[in-house]
């Protein structure tokens, strides 16, 4: 069964950076895409970024040149640096896996002070 289990996340100041890491159990790794969702209070949940297995990238508009999505297969992991972080990066974020269906870690808040 995957398993997906999420760390790196926690309260920052405006500016400041953070990386989050996604660890998945339980398969293959190298064969899933991965990738990093969000969802603040009271909205739905949106994409953040995208890694396919062979290691394209997709990032959603509002944090192109600022977040960076990677993977590292030996290890199982996939990251998401955070960079230059705005209140409005403050979420829960979610790792993604997906091969024909989707699995979902349990979330971990960012929080971008205001």
């Amino acid at each position: 069964q995957v398993q997906l289990v999420e760390s790196g996340g926690g309260l920052v100041q405006p500016g400041g950076s953070l990386r989050l890491s996604c660890v998945l159990s339980g398969s293959a790794f190298i064969v899933f895409a991965m990738g990093w969702y969000r969802q603040a209070p009271g909205k739905q949940r949106e994409l953040v970024a995208t890694i396919t297995s062979g290691g394209s990238t997709n990032y959603a508009d509002s944090v192109k040149g600022r977040f960076t999505i990677s993977r590292d297969n030996p290890r199982n992991t996939v990251y998401l640096q955070m960079n230059s972080l705005k209140p409005e990066d403050t979420a829960v974020y979610f790792c993604n896996a997906a091969l024909v269906i989707n699995f979902w870690g349990q979330g971990t808040q960012v929080t971008v002070l205001s």
